[in-house]
């Protein structure tokens, strides 16, 4: 996978990241999902179903949730050993991968599908996770990263962390549909509203809108355009948090933020960056294969 360069303002400063963070240095040990997640093994809500599953072990006993490890205990994922120390090396990285509509956001499709975790590039410790999701329609910005952590805070609905999209609606916009989707409507799953919805040109049927969310609910934005009789014929993400879709990146390929952009985004949802020897550093050397 190609690297691009940023344009200005990839990441902006936010004072909504000053939040206060829970401390826990009085208990002993650190709790076992948000060790694993924070070494990149996977979302700390993954790891929770893994423990649920009987998947890990802390020194030959089965992991319950709430369980705490220590520097040496034993850990096994799926009747392998975590090598907790190799694991703790790794820098913290986080990609902005533009997703083209096509692709889908999983490690295997059983329909042959092309997925987009073959576009990025490859971990030597850890593994990638993405921040959320989008479905197989949709194109726009894609957080990427290799800290569990991070990962949980930006998806978690306590931070209310701004997705911003670019939305093309067919059929007839009214006044009072906008009031309706920002004051909230009731979907099968419960309330739901546009934080802000902004106009954005087209001409006839056709029209684009700006609209801002703060939670992450499956197809939340066509739904919600649904609920108002009106079809969404195209949809892209632009932002999230204070994270932007760089103007000059194109489709299928990433962009990593750097040191200054990284400490932004940890800034925002008041995690503490560790700082590491970064084990995955020659991965960044690979290449985009267009697909013909």
């Amino acid at each position: 996978m190609k690297k691009q360069k940023s344009s200005k303002h990839t990441v902006t400063t936010s004072k909504s990241g000053d939040r206060s963070q829970n401390k826990s240095q009085l208990q002993l040990g650190e709790r076992i999902q948000k060790v694993l997640s924070r070494a990149g093994l996977g979302s700390r809500r993954e790891i929770e179903r893994w423990i649920t599953e009987g998947k890990i072990r802390i020194n030959e006993k089965p992991s319950k949730l709430g369980d705490r490890i220590v520097p040496g205990d034993l850990v096994k994922v799926n009747g392998r050993r975590v090598d907790l120390e190799k694991f703790s090396e790794q820098a913290p990285r986080v990609l902005i991968y533009y997703k083209p509509t096509g692709e889908v956001v999983t490690r295997r499709d059983p329909e042959g599908r092309p997925v987009i975790f073959t576009q990025l590039p490859k971990l030597v410790v850890g593994r990638w996770i993405t921040v959320g999701r989008l479905d197989i329609n949709t194109q726009g910005l894609l957080l990427v990263t290799n800290h569990g952590e991070l990962a949980h805070r930006l998806m978690h609905p306590s931070m209310e962390i701004i997705r911003e999209y670019a939305v093309r609606v067919f059929g007839k916009v009214t006044e009072d549909i906008i009031e309706r989707l920002k004051s909230g409507v009731d979907l099968e799953d419960g309330l739901a509203h546009f934080e802000t919805i902004q106009f954005a040109g087209g001409e006839g049927i056709n029209s684009w809108y700006k609209v801002t969310v703060t939670e992450g609910r499956n197809r939340l934005i066509r739904r919600l355009w649904e609920s108002q009789e009106l079809v969404v014929n195209r949809l892209m993400r632009v932002r999230y948090g204070p994270v932007y879709l760089p103007e000059k990146l194109k489709a299928r390929l990433f962009y990593e933020l750097n040191d200054k952009e990284l400490q932004v985004l940890f800034d925002h949802v008041s995690l503490k960056q560790h700082k590491a020897f970064d084990l995955n550093k020659k991965s960044t050397r690979s290449k985009a294969r267009p697909r013909s």
